[in-house]
C-alpha cells in the first residue's frame, strides 16, 4: 500500500510540474532560511556552555549609585580587595579566579615586536575554573610564579616560529622579562572573552607594576573580572543577601565611602552562561550579543517557514478541482477517507523530503554569505550538529504533515457524485481560508519591509548627525606613559610637518564609554556643596579640544600660558545644566572640586557625543593632571587630509624615533565610530536578506495561485473579450482581488510593525521619528510586487484567443 502511495505521489508531482516546482522552491528557501537562522541562534545560545562547571560559575558585578539612588554605572568587574576578601568571608566558594585586562601590551622577542591586544593578568586557579586546552606546560603551576607567561599556539608561532617556546624569555612593555611557562589552545569563538596572552597575576604584587598593598586596599580600580565557582544546587540569593553587610564591613574607613558604603555601591552575581546574551554592563571585555536579537531572528525563521507552508496549502487546495474526478473515482472504487488522507500526506512528505535535502545544500553554499552579513565565523561543520540534523530529519514528517493536513482533509471530503459530474470548483468552500493565508503572507512581508527601512533610516541618522566634533582624519594611537617626558619634543617634531594640524592626549576618546567618575563639589557661597549628580571624567591635555575641533560655549580652553590650569576644569553644557546654571557663562569662574583637586571652572565646551547614540550626552568634566599623575591612555593626531599616506609614514617614523621599544599602532577615529553601529548594520543586512526571501516565497505562492484562479475563469475571460472588453480592463478585473488582499495585509501589518520598531528605537537616546510614508512605501512596494506577479498571468490570459477558451468543450 505504501509503495503505491509513493508511486502515485511521484506521478502527480511530475504531472503538475508548475505547482510542484513552486512548492519545492518555496519550501527549500523557507527551510534553508530556517537552517541558517537556527545555526546562528544555536551559536548565540552556546556561549560558555562548554565549561565543565558552566552552570555553577558566576561573575561578580558592581553597581554604583548617586546620592539620590540613581544607578550611574554598572560594571562586569570589581576592585581587587573584593577578590582578596571573598574566599575568607564566603567559605562556600569552591574556587575563585581573576582576570585583569592589560589593554594593549607591547611584547618583544629578539627582533620581533608586536602589540598584543588580548593580554590578561590571570591567577594560577584559572584552569580550575575554566576548561582550557593545555598544549605545553603544567596548568597547576604555569601561572604561579611571578613574571611567568602563557600564550596561545597562534601567538607562540608568531614569535617563535618552529622553535620550542617553553623557557624562552619575552620582553614586556620594554621593561620586564617574562618566562614562557605554557602554551594553550585558543579559546573557542563562543566565549565571552578571548585572552591571547596570560601574565602571572602574582607579578602584580611587584610595586613597580601594581603593588601587593594596592591589591588589598585599592577599592577604586574596578578592572578585575572575578569569577566564582559555587556548590551544586547552591542558591546564589543567599550570597547576594550578605553582600551589603560584607561591603560595609570591608570598606569601612575609606575616606570617600561616607557613612554606609552599600548605599552607593552594590555587588551582583552573573551566571557565566548568561553573560553573552543578558549582560549589558558599561565595560564588557568584548561586545556581547542580545537575547532580543535571538528572539527577533527566531521569529523571522518561523514566519518564513510559515509563508512557505501557506504556499503549499494554498496551491494544494487551489488545484483540488484538477484532481476532483480522480478523488471521486477512488471513492467509488472503495477508497476510504483515511486512505485518501494518507495519499495526500505522502505527496506532501515527499515534497518536503526533497526540499529538506535541497535546503541542506543551499545552506551549505550560503553559510559564507551569512558569515559576511553577520560578522560571525560559523563553519559548515555546524550543519552536522545533532541539534541541526535531527530536526532536519524530522522536518519532512512535521512540516509535511502540518502543511499537507488541511489540503488532505479538504480534498478527501469531496462527494464522489459531485466530483464526477464536475460540480467542484476551485475555492468552493475554502476561498476565505485561502484568502486569509495570502493576507498572512503579505502582512509578514510588509512588516519585514518596514523594519528594514527603519533600521537603515536610524543607521543613516546616527552616521550623519552632528557630533559636536570633527571625526575625520584623526589617527588614534595607544599612548604609552614612557613617552610623557619626551612628549613636547615629540609633538613639536610632529607638527613641524605640514601634514599635521594638532595632537592631543586623553584618558578616553570619543566612540568610547564614559566610566570614570568622582565626587564633585560646587562653590555655594563660602562653602563647597557636594553635587548629587553623576559627572563623568575625561583626563585631557592642552590640545585635546582643538585636535577634535570642539567649540567653546563660554570661557576658554586649557592653556600653556596658565601654569595653574592643572588645577582647573572645563565642563560640558550638560554638566552646567544639571549643576543648576541656566547659562554656560554662569559657570565660568565658579569654584569647583572634583575628587581631591580643587580649582575653578575656566570654560564650558559645547555638548558633543562622546558615546554612541544609544546613550544620552552625559554631564562631563575635562580635567588636566600634573605630569607626575598622567592618566592618558590615548594619543589623537589630526591630519590635514592632503597627504594621508605621507602623514602616516612620517607619524610612524617619528614614533619609532622616540619610542623604539614600543610597537607603532594606530586606527582612524571614523572607523571606530562606524564600529559603534556595526551590530545594527549587520542586523539591517540580515533583515534585508530575509525580507527579500520572505517576499520572494510569497510571490511564488501568489504566482501559482493566480495562475489557477485565472484558469478557472478562462471562459469568463473569453466571453468578455467577445463582448468587447480590452486587455487592460481584463487585467484590472483579475488583479483587483489580489490587490485588495494586500491592502488588508497592510492594515494588519502597520500596527504590529509600529509597535515592534518603536520598541527597537527605544534603545537609542537619539533616534528618528517613524514617518507615515515608510508604511505607505512598504504597502505600495508589496502591492506592486503582487501586481507584477498577478499581471503576468492576467495578461497571458487576456491576450489568449477567446475562440480557444470557448470551444474547449
Amino acid at each position: 500500500m505504501f509503495s503505491n502511495y509513493l508511486k502515485i505521489a511521484w506521478r502527480n508531482l511530475l504531472k503538475y510540474r508548475l505547482i510542484s516546482s513552486i512548492n519545492l522552491s518555496g519550501l527549500t528557501l523557507g527551510l534553508a532560511s530556517c537552517l541558517l537562522i537556527t545555526i546562528y541562534i544555536l551559536h548565540e545560545l552556546s556561549y560558555d556552555r562548554y565549561h565543565k562547571n558552566a552552570d555553577r560559575i558566576y561573575r561578580l558585578t558592581r553597581d554604583f549609585k548617586t546620592e539620590s539612588g540613581t544607578l550611574s554605572l554598572r560594571l562586569c568587574s570589581v576592585s581587587p580587595p573584593f577578590g582578596y576578601y571573598m574566599p575568607t568571608d564566603f567559605p562556600e566558594i569552591e574556587r575563585m579566579t581573576r582576570l585583569l585586562d592589560d589593554g594593549i601590551s607591547p611584547l618583544k622577542y629578539k627582533e620581533k615586536l608586536f602589540n598584543e591586544t588580548y593580554t590578561f593578568w590571570a591567577d594560577e586557579y584559572l584552569f580550575d575554573v575554566f576548561n582550557i586546552g593545555i598544549v605545553q606546560g603544567d596548568p597547576k603551576s604555569a601561572l604561579k610564579d611571578p613574571f611567568s607567561m602563557m600564550m596561545t599556539e597562534e601567538i607562540a608561532k608568531k614569535y617563535f616560529g618552529d622553535e620550542d617556546p617553553m623557557g624562552k624569555t619575552i620582553r614586556y612593555n620594554n621593561q620586564f622579562d617574562f618566562k614562557i611557562t605554557g602554551i594553550y589552545k585558543a579559546f573557542p569563538g563562543n566565549t565571552h572573552v578571548h585572552p591571547g596572552v596570560l601574565l602571572s597575576f602574582n607579578t602584580l604584587k611587584d610595586n613597580r607594576i601594581y603593588g601587593e598593598d594596592a591589591l588589598r586596599r585599592n577599592w577604586g580600580n574596578n578592572s578585575f573580572m572575578t569569577y566564582l565557582v559555587l556548590p551544586a544546587n547552591y542558591n546564589p540569593q543567599r550570597m547576594l543577601s550578605q553582600f551589603p553587610a560584607f561591603i560595609d564591613r570591608r570598606m569601612a574607613g575609606q575616606e570617600y565611602v561616607g557613612k554606609q558604603a552599600s548605599k552607593f555601591t552594590s555587588l551582583g552575581l552573573q551566571k557565566l552562561t548568561d553573560i553573552h546574551l543578558y549582560s549589558h554592563t558599561d565595560a564588557e571585555a568584548e561586545p556581547n550579543g542580545d537575547i532580543t536579537r535571538v528572539y527577533i531572528f527566531g521569529a523571522i525563521a518561523f514566519f518564513i517557514l510559515l509563508i512557505a507552508c501557506i504556499n503549499y496549502m494554498n496551491l494544494s487546495t487551489a488545484r483540488s478541482a484538477l484532481r476532483a474526478k480522480e478523488i471521486g473515482i477512488r471513492k467509488v472504487a472503495g477508497a476510504t477517507k483515511k486512505e485518501l488522507i494518507s495519499q495526500f500526506l505522502s505527496e506532501s512528505i515527499i515534497i518536503t523530503m526533497l526540499a529538506s535535502l535541497l535546503a541542506f545544500i543551499v545552506s551549505y553554499l550560503s553559510l559564507p554569505f551569512l558569515n559576511q552579513l553577520s560578522g560571525l565565523s560559523l563553519n559548515t561543520g555546524a550543519l552536522l550538529n545533532w541539534k541541526i540534523t535531527l530536526p532536519l530529519l524530522l522536518t519532512p514528517c512535521i512540516v509535511g504533515t502540518l502543511s499537507g493536513l488541511y489540503p488532505a482533509l479538504f480534498m478527501s471530503s469531496f462527494q464522489p457524485v459531485k466530483t464526477i459530474k464536475g460540480f467542484i470548483q476551485v475555492g468552493g468552500g475554502n476561498i476565505s481560508f485561502r484568502k486569509a493565508l495570502v493576507v498572512t503572507q503579505f502582512a509578514i512581508s510588509i512588516i519585514l519591509i518596514i523594519a528594514t527601512i527603519i533600521v537603515f533610516q536610524q543607521l543613516k541618522y546616527v552616521q550623519n548627525k552632528t557630533l559636536g566634533y570633527d571625526k575625520d582624519h584623526i589617527a588614534v594611537l595607544p599612548y604609552n606613559r614612557a613617552l610623557s617626558e619626551q612628549f613636547e619634543a615629540f609633538r613639536t617634531e610632529l607638527l613641524s610637518n605640514a601634514n599635521f594640524k594638532n595632537a592631543g592626549r586623553s584618558s578616553r576618546i570619543p566612540t568610547g564609554r564614559l566610566l570614570d567618575a568622582m565626587d564633585a563639589y560646587v562653590a555655594r557661597g563660602d562653602s563647597m556643596a557636594m553635587s548629587k549628580v553623576d559627572i563623568k571624567l575625561v583626563a585631557v591635555d592642552y590640545d585635546f579640544i582643538p585636535t577634535y575641533g570642539m567649540q567653546m560655549a563660554a570661557g576658554r580652553n586649557f592653556s600653556r600660558d596658565f601654569g595653574t590650569d592643572t588645577l582647573n576644569f572645563v565642563l560640558n553644557e550638560a554638566a552646567t545644566k544639571v549643576l543648576g546654571w541656566n547659562q554656560a557663562s554662569d559657570a565660568v569662574g565658579k569654584g569647583f572640586k572634583y575628587g581631591n583637586i580643587k580649582g575653578s571652572i575656566i570654560g564650558v565646551v559645547k555638548d558633543f557625543h562622546f558615546e554612541s547614540m544609544h546613550q544620552a550626552i552625559l554631564p562631563m568634566v575635562l580635567e588636566m593632571f600634573p605630569p607626575r599623575r598622567s592618566f592618558y591612555n590615548n594619543l589623537s593626531v589630526k591630519i590635514s587630509g592632503n597627504n594621508i599616506t605621507g602623514a602616516l609614514a612620517y607619524l610612524e617614523a617619528t614614533w619609532k624615533k622616540y619610542m623604539p621599544g614600543i610597537p607603532y599602532q594606530f586606527s582612524f577615529l571614523d572607523e571606530n565610530f562606524d564600529a559603534l553601529y556595526q551590530s545594527e548594520q549587520r542586523q539591517g543586512n540580515l533583515f534585508t536578506a530575509f525580507a527579500c526571501i520572505a517576499i520572494f516565497i510569497a510571490c511564488l505562492g501568489l504566482f501559482g495561485l493566480s495562475a489557477f484562479a485565472i484558469t478557472q475563469r478562462i471562459k469568463e475571460i473569453g466571453v468578455r473579450k467577445v463582448l468587447g472588453a480590452d486587455v487592460g480592463s481584463i487585467v484590472t478585473l483579475l488583479s483587483k482581488d489580489f490587490l485588495i488582499l494586500v491592502l488588508i495585509a497592510a492594515g494588519i501589518a502597520f500596527p504590529i510593525a509600529w509597535y515592534a520598531m518603536n520598541h527597537w528605537l527605544k534603545d537609542f537616546a537619539y533616534r528618528v521619528n517613524m514617518q507615515w510614508w515608510v508604511f505607505g512605501l512598504a504597502a505600495l512596494g508589496a502591492a506592486l510586487v503582487a501586481l507584477v506577479t498577478v499581471s503576468f498571468q492576467a495578461i497571458k490570459a487576456a491576450v489568449t484567443n477567446p475562440v480557444k477558451s470557448l470551444r474547449s468543450e
